[in-house]
């Protein structure tokens, strides 16, 4: 399948963070669909219902108080709109291990591939001296963008930082015209100068 036919959803979760010898646990998911086509569609947002406390660490970065979390639903009964977003699509985040680890408790989902934007901006540019999302996308003046689509919303909530994904995803296709090649370009990325400008 070609990158103009392909719909991309992003995923992200934000955390109650864990003290040493305990379990992470999500609280607060975001999903948001974007495609060479069509644009952006469907964002979804939710908070997570946790039965441990937010680490004071992890509230620090993304700002979500356990006050916030009262009569939120559980991870598994979003399950049809996970599915409805995630499946038949190509699934995007920036540094997937924590989206991926989460998604387990769906055992067998079947979701991806994926796409990681970590690894995608690492290889299309690597001088920055920073690929976190929030300095990628001041580096690529996407910021603006994002803001327009996600209004009063910020960095670290899960929408946010979901679409934040699929405009640094749709600056990299634009800028290296890759819309009429196979998504599989995307895929696997290669690292490798960038990894070169880092040895001492």
């Amino acid at each position: 399948m070609l990158i103009h036919q392909t719909r991309f959803t992003a995923i992200d979760f934000e955390s109650a963070g864990a003290a040493r010898g305990m379990n992470d646990s999500p609280v607060q998911i975001g999903l948001a669909t974007w495609s060479v086509n069509h644009g952006h569609q469907n964002p979804f947002v939710s908070y997570l219902y946790t039965d441990q406390p937010i680490h004071w660490s992890a509230q620090k970065v993304h700002g979500i108080s356990s006050a916030e979390l009262t009569d939120a639903p559980s991870l598994l009964s979003l399950w049809p709109e996970i599915k409805t977003g995630l499946s038949g699509a190509i699934i995007v985040a920036h540094g997937k291990g924590t989206e991926k680890r989460f998604l387990r408790a769906f055992p067998g989902h079947g979701f991806g591939p994926w796409i990681d934007t970590l690894h995608l901006s690492r290889a299309a540019w690597p001088e920055l001296s920073s690929h976190s999302l929030g300095a990628l996308c001041e580096a690529r003046n996407l910021t603006e963008t994002i803001q327009s689509l996600v209004p009063s919303k910020n960095w670290h909530d899960a929408l946010f930082d979901s679409v934040a994904s699929l405009v640094v995803l749709a600056d990299l296709i634009e800028t290296f015209q890759l819309a009429a090649e196979p998504v599989e370009t995307l895929l696997h990325p290669d690292t490798s100068a960038w990894h070169r400008l880092r040895r001492p």
